[in-house]
């Protein structure tokens, strides 16, 4: 079962994408995101890449974030993010968005985000490909003091020749990594 762990819509269960091509984060691995966080969540803008169920960006809706951009390229995905946000009360800050992760970062006219956060399929290197295409337009896409938050398996992580993020912090639970990068000062 995945949840809504804390917030407005604390408790609330949420849907799985139906088949096995997601990958949903954990509650331990989640509450220790948010704890990380804390109140920086509060009025944040955030991205969501590789959405799947939904459930990191309506965490974040559900503690205060303002807006959340959801965006997967699967049509179940999507149809399951927006069924998650109506189940929750939270759809009028959220924007679902059925697009290739890579094509999404490539536009021109996005809005800088608080938090990226970046849960693509595994072993497909497509975290990597995801990152290097942050770290190419950061102003463009990150605000002055944003984040790019990666969740990947451990075996996966390689350290990435980058020009403009740095990992600033890497946390490890289980089968789970996260990555936190910020913007070079």
């Amino acid at each position: 079962m995945i949840r809504v762990i804390s917030g407005r819509a604390k408790g609330r269960k949420l849907k799985r994408v139906p088949g096995d091509t997601t990958r949903p984060i954990m509650d331990r691995v989640k509450e220790n995101l948010f704890n990380i966080l804390g109140a920086a969540v509060v009025g944040s803008r955030w991205l969501d890449l590789f959405a799947g169920t939904g459930q990191v960006g309506i965490e974040a809706l559900s503690r205060g974030a303002v807006e959340v951009v959801f965006v997967d390229a699967m049509w179940p995905a999507i149809r399951t993010v927006k069924d998650n946000l109506r189940h929750t009360g939270l759809a009028a800050e959220a924007q679902v968005v059925q697009m290739d992760a890579f094509k999404y970062l490539a536009q021109a006219a996005v809005r800088p985000f608080d938090v990226v956060y970046v849960a693509p399929p595994q072993y497909l290197g497509m975290w990597g490909q995801a990152l290097r295409a942050l770290d190419e337009r950061p102003s463009a896409l990150l605000t002055p003091t944003g984040m790019v938050i990666v969740q990947i398996d451990p075996k996966e992580y390689e350290a990435l020749p980058l020009q403009n993020l740095v990992l600033t912090d890497q946390r490890q639970y289980g089968n789970t990594q996260l990555c936190f990068y910020e913007q070079a000062s």
